[in-house]
């Protein structure tokens, strides 16, 4: 099968997966009458006379924007995770081995316990506060690393990155204990949700994504090169240390803007890569743009299991992708492994 017409089929599915997580809920809406809503909503196009303004209300300002939201953090992580492993050249690396979690998880318990609120940002107080400490704490692992290691090699900055983690999650654990009435709003969002997302997060965070993506497309050709090894992409002209940061800086932003919208949610940035690559080869020209399809799809449907599996109730999203996704990247990685 050609590569376009792969590509042709990705997109195909991820519509449909699209369409699915619109209009499968409490109540079902039909493909036909979402998109006679949406281009009633974008073009005030005349609507079907059987659409209740009940059914437009729980698309228009539910659905929706959830839908996007989860696209969106899907098709973040999945890139930010495409990156780390080909710059660290490992295929366990993630934002999260370097620390990015731990520190947004830390930065949000602090503001959750203490009820700190910027007043011009108000209900944002909290993704912001977290995104900032999911950044520091990267650079200050990378600084560290760079420190102990002037060459910044791929082992040094895991290991720091893991013991940086380990440490940090310690003093959310010891948070966690203190702040016993803040409990399960500290728990739900160490395991993820889009519930009650509205348009106001979609429309933040999606330029930020875009302008996060579209700059580490621009270093495609250098992630190519690094994948033969250091040694040769030295030889060919590449500044290793000032990519790396660059490239570790834009992944953690990624990661660290995604997670602090809507909680910890893994997996995805180790499926989707491993996922990408097997289907469409080793071109980030290609992997990274269909990364963003693949994480974007599949966080779709994880939300759409963790909403509907025990309606009207609801499961954290971050459950469901360590369900799903454990046990799947143990398939892939270790498949890898017997051919290699």
């Amino acid at each position: 099968m050609n590569t376009k017409l792969k590509i042709i089929i990705s997109l195909l599915l991820c519509a449909i997966v699209i369409i699915f997580g619109i209009g499968i809920g409490s109540v079902y809406i039909p493909p036909k009458d979402i998109l006679n809503i949406i281009l009633n909503k974008l073009f005030s196009i005349p609507l079907y006379s059987h659409i209740s303004d009940v059914t437009i209300s729980i698309l228009w300002n539910l659905r929706l924007p959830r839908t996007l939201l989860a696209f969106i953090v899907g098709g973040a992580l999945a890139v930010s995770g495409t990156v780390m492993q080909s710059v660290l050249k490992n295929p366990l690396a993630s934002s999260y081995t370097l620390g990015v979690s731990s520190g947004a998880s830390v930065g949000a318990g602090l503001v959750i316990i203490t009820g700190f609120s910027i007043p011009i940002l108000g209900m944002f107080t909290l993704p912001l506060v977290g995104l900032l400490c999911g950044l520091l704490t990267v650079f200050l692992a990378v600084s560290f690393a760079s420190s102990m290691d002037k060459n910044m090699e791929n082992n040094t900055i895991i290991l720091v990155g893991m013991v940086f983690s380990l440490f940090i999650n310690g003093i959310l654990t010891l948070i966690t204990a203190l702040a016993k009435d803040h409990l399960e709003q500290l728990t739900f969002w160490q395991m993820g949700s889009f519930s009650l997302k509205e348009w106001s997060s979609v429309l933040i965070l999606f330029p930020i994504v875009i302008i996060g993506i579209i700059i580490l497309m621009h270093y495609s050709k250098e992630l190519d090169i690094m994948t033969f090894g250091e040694e040769q992409a030295r030889a060919i002209g590449v500044d290793i240390q000032k990519v790396k940061w660059i490239l570790l800086s834009l992944s953690a932003a990624l990661t660290g803007s995604s997670i602090s919208f809507v909680g910890i949610i893994g997996f995805i940035d180790l499926i989707a890569p491993h996922v990408v690559r097997k289907i469409f080869g080793s071109s980030h020209k290609l992997v990274i743009p269909m990364s963003i399809v693949f994480g974007g799809a599949f966080m779709i449907l994880c939300d759409l299991v963790a909403r509907t599996i025990i309606s009207p109730s609801e499961l954290p999203v971050g459950a469901i992708t360590a369900i799903i996704g454990a046990p799947f990247f143990a398939y892939v990685y270790f498949s890898r492994r017997r051919k290699v």
